[in-house]
């Protein structure tokens, strides 16, 4: 499928979201004008040399030091022998190693393999047997899970760096916090490990080739979260990212209709960049903008997080609904300065209308909401970035993308009908690794990948998701979708967050669960069934509501509904 990076949609009939489209933005994305990342990284280094690239903890790398770091990691995996194409894994936070790492493989021809720091053995095997990973980098807190699952995989090269690797002397000091006052690093052993700072001075004393690579060559194998069953890799061509950075990029100038754009752009970059949201709405097009993305380690740390926010003046804030939720009832958060806030960026998870609405008052900044998934690169809709209005959708197909709201049999439905959302553009993936008859089941003949999001497209052009297919609650022989009860509950201001599932009953078949975390300690089960029968039809009405501390998240923040039912 490589090939779709360049193909054009086809006639504008039918693209009924065209005419919802803000001014000058047009339906098509050039052809693509380079070959690879890694020959845009060339041109985004010589365009911004000297701007600050990445900053972490206070220390800022440069284009340029991002350009010297990345070629020594570069020059050293291709000393090792391994072929172009070859898997490369990166188990890292949000610290500087990590761009340098990922953009240094990318360079050298090998294709990246993130993985989520926080996996089980048990995961993180699975992601490494299946990517068929050579080497991997690893932060040394996450070692004692690399040691327990190496000699089941094919890695034969290991990197262990640590939290203060390139942050020059205070990295001393946050070693010493990290391992000593914290004790955050589990005891491990990784015999014929390397340093980090060892292979950027042996990378140093080498050679770096710039191998020949492709538009559709793989860059990225991104695991999918398992929420709908195994984890599998979505094969992610060069020509996919680039051409989701051309389609942001298009999208992004519009928001500066709202405010004037800086001369230069400060990205906040608090979602994990092993993700693919933050991989490309943050750290790709900070490379194509020139802007600079500050790195949160830990941005579950919310009053740790709401000190640093305080001190940059932060122009794009990609986010999700549960951080956005949990900043709003933070005083701190409240405290801040907002004037240089030009878009906020919501995925990941439905925004919900009430969040929406607080931000908007508190910051002078709304929302965007817009849609997209690891097989997407990830964007695919966005809302308009030059208006303040939320519309409670996952906005308009980005240019050079199609839409249809599809049937079980895969015919297009109506306007306003509801079905599967599938998705049809450049940013497709290939497909799922060594998966054919997944990528079979997940793409159409026609290229349409049916995304198993269910919604409908109104008269504008703009898609509405009512749910997942598997989230879906039956109650009675009628469809129930969790976020309309969900966007309904928490609209109570004694609820701080909610999620609600199916359970088995004997008189409905399925009945509505609710799980509430407390903003009003004295919030009662009552309270709360009577605030939704205010707005909810009867089958639709939680029967349960049970109370709870925290509800279970994945470490981007989504809420895991498949948790919570068991």
């Amino acid at each position: 499928m490589a090939e779709a990076s360049t193909q054009q949609v086809g006639s504008h009939t039918g693209r009924i979201w065209l005419k919802s489209y803000p001014p000058g933005v047009p339906a098509e994305i050039a052809p693509l004008a380079y070959s690879s990342i890694g020959a845009f990284f060339d041109h985004a280094v010589a365009q911004h040399s000297w701007r600050p690239a990445f900053t972490c903890m206070g220390k800022s790398l440069t284009f340029h030091d991002l350009d010297t770091h990345s070629a020594r990691i570069g020059a050293w995996l291709q000393s090792l022998g391994l072929a172009k194409g070859d898997r490369v894994a990166v188990m890292m936070p949000n610290i500087l190693p990590n761009p340098v790492i990922v953009y240094g493989i990318l360079r050298a021809g090998f294709t990246v393999v993130n993985v989520n720091p926080l996996y089980t053995p048990r995961e993180l095997e699975h992601q490494l047997v299946d990517a068929g990973a050579k080497a991997i980098f690893v932060l040394e807190n996450f070692s004692h899970t690399v040691e327990q699952v190496i000699a089941r995989t094919a890695v034969k090269h290991v990197v262990v760096a640590r939290m203060g690797d390139m942050l020059g002397l205070k990295g001393v000091i946050v070693n010493s916090v990290v391992r000593h006052v914290k004790k955050l690093v589990p005891a491990w052993s990784l015999p014929g490990h390397i340093s980090f700072r060892t292979v950027l001075s042996k990378g140093a004393t080498l050679p770096f080739t710039r191998p020949n690579v492709m538009q559709g060559d793989i860059a990225f194998l991104q695991y999918t979260g398992g929420t709908t069953g195994i984890s599998k890799g979505a094969a992610l061509t060069h020509a996919n990212l680039l051409s989701n950075m051309a389609q942001m990029a298009l999208w992004l100038e519009t928001a500066f209709q709202r405010k004037p754009r800086p001369e230069s752009l400060t990205f906040m970059c608090a979602l994990p960049l092993y993700h693919i949201f933050a991989l490309t709405v943050n750290s790709l097009m900070g490379l194509a903008t020139g802007g600079n993305n500050i790195l949160i380690p830990n941005p579950r740390d919310i009053p740790a997080f709401v000190k640093e926010l305080g001190k940059y003046r932060t122009n794009i804030f990609p986010g999700l609904n549960t951080l956005f939720n949990a900043l709003l009832n933070n005083p701190e958060f409240r405290k801040l300065d907002f004037s240089s806030l030009i878009l906020t960026f919501g995925g990941g998870m439905a925004v919900q209308r009430p969040v929406a609405d607080r931000w908007l008052e508190l910051t002078g900044c709304p929302i965007h909401e817009g849609y997209g998934l690891s097989e997407t690169s990830p964007v695919a809709t966005a809302n308009r970035l030059d208006t303040d209005h939320f519309t409670g959708t996952i906005g308009m197909p980005l240019p050079s993308t199609e839409v249809e709201i599809r049937d079980e049999e895969g015919h297009r439905l109506p306007v306003g009908e509801v079905g599967e959302i599938c998705i049809r553009g450049p940013q497709v993936m290939a497909g799922y690794w060594k998966r054919p008859e997944e990528t079979a089941k997940a793409i159409a003949p026609d290229e349409f990948f049916r995304t198993g999001d269910i919604g409908f497209m109104n008269a504008d052009g703009l898609t509405k998701i009512v749910d997942r297919k598997k989230d879906m609650i039956l109650v009675s022989g009628f469809n129930v979708f969790p976020n309309e009860i969900e966007e309904v509950a928490v609209t109570h201001p004694g609820i701080l967050e909610c999620a609600a599932i199916g359970i088995a009953d004997p008189h409905s078949g399925e009945a509505v669960k609710l799980f509430v975390v407390r903003k009003d300690p004295n919030l009662t089960e009552e309270e709360v069934k009577r605030h939704c029968a205010l707005n909810l039809t009867n089958y639709k009405r939680p029967r349960y509501v049970e109370f709870r501390d925290e509800l279970p998240k994945s470490n981007v923040g989504k809420i895991l509904r498949k948790d919570l039912r068991g």
